[in-house]
């Protein structure tokens, strides 16, 4: 009854809107109280957890995408779409789906992705007929690719706190992350095909290759960014925590004197967000460990398995029903505090079932997202009504739709279809992350 009512106060203070480290402090006060712990030994618990390099990479990947993101980044990745996909009705939108995915091969947050792309791109397609609500959307559903195409800082989280490696984790959503692309664009093509839309006006094979060239050029260093972190990582010359410390010496001088769009101001802002954001992370990870060990030694991970087989011993049903949990979770917390709740509590769960380690990031990484963009709490969408000047009101129908037919259906096929999640891992790390069948057995 202790941790049950533990979890009431949690969700409580979540829903009420009390900042999520907070939370979590109030969720550990009440259980230390209640249950008599020794609080050398639960303090030693948390200080232990933050000692890690791990936080070093988050540190360093959250300042990159905030110099990226201030450093006039996203406006090259744009035009680098644009030239290609533009001169269609549904062009600007795929152009928007893209840019997501590319910047979040940079900045590794979904938060970063709306701020970067929605304030280059919603006022461009609102000028070009888009209604305003449509255009908001098309920034925020596909944003939670920052999350899915590495290097992604959830995933970070996720590897640090179970163990893995940080490589695979990140490979494993590579896949589940390129299907909602193509998804998102194909949804939008049929959306758009009623509206208002004002269409550039077609231009020959050789000037569109011109134009292509010419924003290339122009973004080179941008496009250097994920070749630098991901090929370093994935080619064995250095950590993730490296790559993250390396990308950050690399863009640097690319923002402030090749694009010349960084200046001290804007890289102070940078640095106070990045030690802001850090610092939460930080005491919400003191307090989210220190929490997970409670509810180990209250034997709660044994006792989820136990109810959920209680209620069926169907693998699958089980499975939908931790996805559920999952998607509640990602509607209450943001993508970091969900990750580092959701993966100790039911890691021991997912050993149960069969389901690899790897999988299961990819599972986490996929309902999480949905979760942050699903109403009625749905933290990135009103992230990104207020980067493009929208209510929520107007946008739920647009995001109803993009939820039915892209998101939900890449959840159900990323946790139903492991080969989704681990060929990448398999194919660079054999020996590592094995082979998996196309669909789940157990």
């Amino acid at each position: 009854m202790d941790v049950f009512f533990d979890l009431v106060i949690l969700v409580g203070l979540l829903v009420l809107g009390v900042p999520v480290p907070f939370c979590f402090m109030a969720a550990v006060l009440f259980m230390f109280i209640l249950g008599g712990y020794d609080p050398m030994f639960i303090m030693a618990t948390g200080f232990h957890k933050t000692n890690s390099m791990a936080v070093l990479a988050i540190l360093f990947f959250i300042l990159m995408g905030g110099i990226m993101s201030s450093g006039g980044i996203a406006a090259r990745l744009v035009a680098i779409s644009d030239a290609l996909l533009g001169r269609t009705k549904s062009g600007l939108g795929t152009v928007t789906i893209v840019s997501c995915a590319v910047f979040g091969a940079i900045a590794g947050t979904c938060s970063a992705a709306v701020a970067a792309i929605g304030s280059v791109m919603i006022p461009r397609m609102v000028e070009r007929g888009y209604p305003r609500g449509h255009a908001t959307v098309l920034v925020a559903a596909p944003s939670v690719l920052g999350q899915l195409i590495p290097p992604s800082v959830p995933m970070v989280l996720y590897a640090w706190v179970t163990w893995q490696s940080v490589a695979a984790c990140f490979l494993s959503t590579v896949i589940p992350g390129l299907i909602m692309v193509v998804l998102y664009s194909t949804v939008n093509w049929f959306m758009c095909r009623k509206l208002p839309i004002k269409v550039l006006p077609p231009a020959p094979f050789q000037q569109k290759a011109k134009d292509f060239g010419n924003a290339v050029y122009k973004g080179f260093f941008a496009l250097l960014m994920p070749i630098i972190v991901l090929g370093g990582i994935y080619g064995g010359v250095f950590t993730p925590t490296e790559a993250a410390a390396i990308a950050v010496l690399f863009s640097v001088p690319v923002g402030f004197f090749i694009y010349r769009t960084l200046n001290f101001k804007l890289f102070k802002e940078a640095m106070v967000t990045t030690i802001t954001t850090t610092g939460v992370i930080l005491l919400m990870i003191f307090f989210v460990m220190i929490l997970s060990r409670m509810y180990v030694m209250e034997n709660v991970p044994r006792r989820l398995i136990t109810s959920l087989i209680n209620i069926t011993e169907n693998k699958y049903l089980i499975l939908l029903m931790v996805n559920v949990f999952l998607l509640i979770l990602g509607m209450l917390m943001d993508d970091f505090s969900g990750t580092l709740l959701a993966a100790p509590l039911l890691f021991p769960l997912m050993k149960e079932l069969g389901v690899h380690p790897v999988h299961f990031a990819a599972i986490l990484g996929t309902n999480l997202g949905l979760g942050n963009k699903t109403p009625p709490t749905a933290p990135i969408l009103y992230l990104a009504g207020r980067v493009g000047n929208c209510s929520v009101d107007k946008m739920l129908k647009k995001q109803f739709i993009f939820i039915v037919t892209c998101s939900v259906p890449v959840v159900l096929i990323t946790t139903y279809f492991p080969f989704l999640s681990l060929a990448l891992p398999h194919l660079l790390m054999p020996k590592l992350v094995p082979a998996a069948p196309f669909t789940l057995g157990f």
